[in-house]
């Protein structure tokens, strides 16, 4: 049979490569400025654009889409026509997609410090942006797909499969999470309110998590552990196991995020049963890369390639086994929303994202510039520093975790709480803050000398763009084959049957939230925010609050003690979006408003607080947001939300947009004349007091009959 002669181009996956080492360096910097923030909360001056619950989000954003995201798609469009020979099917479309991605991340990169945000993890972009990423995702699709069906090879590899389920889950969690009415073009409100919003959230976040930062990773390390061992994949069976079971468990695993929450009991117990079933195929990835290495552990002593490779690796494992752990009712009961959840996920990036792609870059760069790597050495070196970076950004981050939720729930000989104060609990772990800095610091160092060593072994080197290869034409299917290998040959039912598995899940866990009435409970006395109280959510939305602050009390004694009665899912039925929150740096805020609770402060103290916190808790690591009382509420909008509202079924009256500016003014002059005659003096149309209107409403509906 006559070879057939095919060439390769290298120009996307080097430019994705040092798109990768390029916004790889911003995410950790951008994050170690916000660890650094929680330390010296007013670094930042009084440059909104600067403080931390706005400047959170581009480093979520940036690490996850720009650093990983990046670092796969180089992954790809190296591996892909290698594995299939043939070359990618469209230049045009990876230049798109290439060019495209980097808009996006630019877009996040302005919009997220100026406010512009939908207020979900992972999934803040406004809605032209997720429009303009759904356009992305389908050039890439189709690039991907064509290439696959333009192969050379009759069964599609391992990590094949990984890339395809990675493109069908992540489009439709993407547009499924990310159905909104919009009201301009930086505001839409979700189609979805309260717990439900919060369902098809986590459904969406905590599978962003296992479709973008880990199957696509797996893709790569099905390829690349390989070839820098020069071993095969250790087992052939365990990799189908490992695909199939995963694919299908992890869709199910988003629930756990809020146990204990207002969701229906029976969709929590979904989540923890599937979370903790997700052990045996995470690690039987862990263990089918690892066993990758067997005859090969004297090379991994000397080569920095394979160390990067095994510790991520290990440390998918580490992660993969206590996100199941964490999805425990008794386990989540310490850990939710404290820093322990913080360290578990820096854990998976900093251990298995980031390891995985300084390791595949180490090993592509030499190849793609003909040379060989310009420092083992320094790249060994940036091993252990990475690695130690690693360990101090975490463990303190663990103890600060025990330390929080121990303390939280501590009461007294005489039943009353130990610390009453929140502000106890926060002094208490800030040493252990300083030692999440130093360890983000390490990490930079040594992705500053990563970035100098990949540098400056491509200048040693000249790029070579195109490769030249040569296959025997596909071969026809072999009598006999067994089902899978022949799925493997039918790249649409492979790619239909993993779209079936991945939405078993999602229509058992979401569709009954929305057709069983039963699930949210009709609480009547629960109405509408005001228009003023509407602005100030708005607001309270854009300025990050929710980063810090929960909104979502558990039916725990030590939480309706602080707090007041536990969050009921009726009264969440008028939030677009939901506000639960997933980490107390400050306390709760859900029974702000409630008067005749211990924790009640008047409009005077929440002016005072947002203009300088520590002038009012010298300990507080709240940052200031003074310029609330300098910027403008832009009443222009206020009607056409009230009919977006109306649109999603919050049961404003029919012309009610007419009178709401007026509604507004009206409760925002009756606030201000209260902060004045507290000596307060406040300007016209302030947003802070829309903010002050919205925290006074925060849980009064509930105890309105108390």
């Amino acid at each position: 049979m006559e070879l057939q002669k095919f060439t390769y181009d290298n120009r996307l996956t080097n430019f994705f490569i040092w798109a990768t080492v390029g916004w790889g360096i911003v995410a950790m910097l951008v994050g170690l400025t916000a660890a650094l923030e929680l330390i010296f909360p007013n670094m930042s001056g009084e440059i909104a654009w600067l403080v931390f619950s706005r400047i959170r989000p581009v480093h979520t954003n940036a690490a996850i889409f720009a650093f990983v995201g990046n670092g796969f798609f180089a992954g790809i469009y190296y591996s892909m026509p290698r594995l299939l020979k043939t070359p990618m099917y469209s230049k045009a479309l990876g230049n798109i997609h290439f060019w495209g991605w980097q808009l996006i991340i630019v877009l996040a990169a302005v919009t997220y410090p100026f406010g512009f945000t939908q207020s979900k993890e992972y999934a803040e972009l406004i809605w032209p942006i997720d429009i303009l990423v759904v356009v992305i995702w389908v050039f890439f699709g189709v690039n991907l797909f064509m290439t696959i069906i333009n192969r050379r090879v009759k069964h599609i590899y391992v990590a094949i499969w990984f890339y395809i389920a990675t493109w069908v889950t992540i489009a439709v969690l993407y547009i499924i999470n990310n159905l909104a009415i919009p009201v301009s073009f930086t505001l839409s409100y979700p189609i979805y309110a309260g717990i439900q919003d919060a369902l098809v959230q986590w459904w969406y976040g905590h599978n962003a998590v296992a479709f973008f930062l880990t199957t696509p990773i797996l893709g790569m390390m099905y390829y690349f552990i390989p070839k820098a061992a020069n071993r095969p994949i250790y087992s052939y069976k365990l990799s189908i196991i490992h695909f199939w079971a995963l694919i299908f468990l992890y869709i199910w695993a988003g629930p756990h995020h809020l146990l204990y929450s207002a969701l229906p009991d029976w969709a929590q117990a979904l989540g923890v049963v599937f979370s903790v079933m997700l052990i045996a195929p995470s690690w039987g990835g862990m263990i089918n890369g690892l066993l990758t290495l067997r005859g090969a552990w004297d090379k991994v002593r000397e080569d920095p390639v394979l160390k990067m490779f095994v510790v991520g690796v290990t440390a998918y494992g580490m992660a993969t086994f206590e996100g199941p752990m964490l999805s425990l009712k008794t386990v989540n009961a310490l850990s939710h929303f404290t820093d322990w959840t913080i360290a578990h996920v820096h854990i998976g990036t900093l251990g298995w994202n980031s390891m995985m792609n300084f390791g595949m870059i180490y090993w592509l760069v030499p190849r793609l510039f003909k040379t060989k790597l310009y420092s083992v050495k320094l790249a060994n070196t940036h091993f252990w520093i990475a690695t130690l970076g690693m360990l101090f950004f975490s463990i303190p981050l663990y103890f600060a975790g025990f330390t929080q939720a121990l303390m939280w729930k501590e009461f007294t000989a005489e039943g009353f709480l130990a610390y009453p104060n929140f502000l106890e609990t926060v002094t208490q772990i800030l040493p252990m803050y300083y030692l999440r800095a130093f360890g983000g610091t390490l990490y930079v160092i040594g992705a500053l000398l990563f970035i100098y060593n990949v540098w400056k072994t491509a200048a040693q080197g000249k790029f070579n763009r195109y490769e030249n290869d040569e296959a025997a034409p596909k071969a026809p299917a072999k009598p006999g084959e067994s089902f899978h290998r022949k799925i493997e040959g039918k790249p649409l039912k492979l790619t239909l049957l993993a779209l079936i598995v991945i939405l078993i899940g999602g229509l058992f866990e979401v569709v009954p939230m929305y057709l069983i009435k039963s699930n949210i409970p009709t609480i009547s006395a629960v109405k509408p925010y005001t228009p003023l109280e509407l602005e100030g959510r708005d607001i309270y939305v854009a300025e990050g609050c929710y980063l810090c602050h929960s909104q979502m009390i558990r039916p725990f004694r030590n939480e309706t003690e602080r707090y007041g009665e536990y969050t009921k899912a009726g009264e969440t039925v008028y939030d677009h979006p939901f506000q639960f929150g997933s980490k107390r740096t400050g306390p709760d805020l859900a029974r702000e408003g409630v008067k005749s609770l211990p924790n009640y402060k008047p409009d005077s103290w929440h002016y005072s607080h947002m203009i300088n916190p520590q002038k009012v808790s010298p300990e507080s690591i709240m940052p200031q947001y003074p310029w609330l009382a300098e910027n403008d509420i832009d009443i222009s909008l206020t009607p056409d939300k009230i009919k977006v509202m109306r649109t999603l079924g919050v049961p404003y009256p029919e012309g009610f947009e007419d009178e709401a500016v007026a509604n507004l003014k009206a409760q925002y002059d009756q606030i201000a004349n209260g902060l004045r005659s507290s000596g307060i003096e406040v300007g016209e149309n302030k947003e802070i007091v829309a903010l002050i209107a919205y925290l006074q409403r925060l849980g009064t509906d509930v105890y309105k009959n108390k």
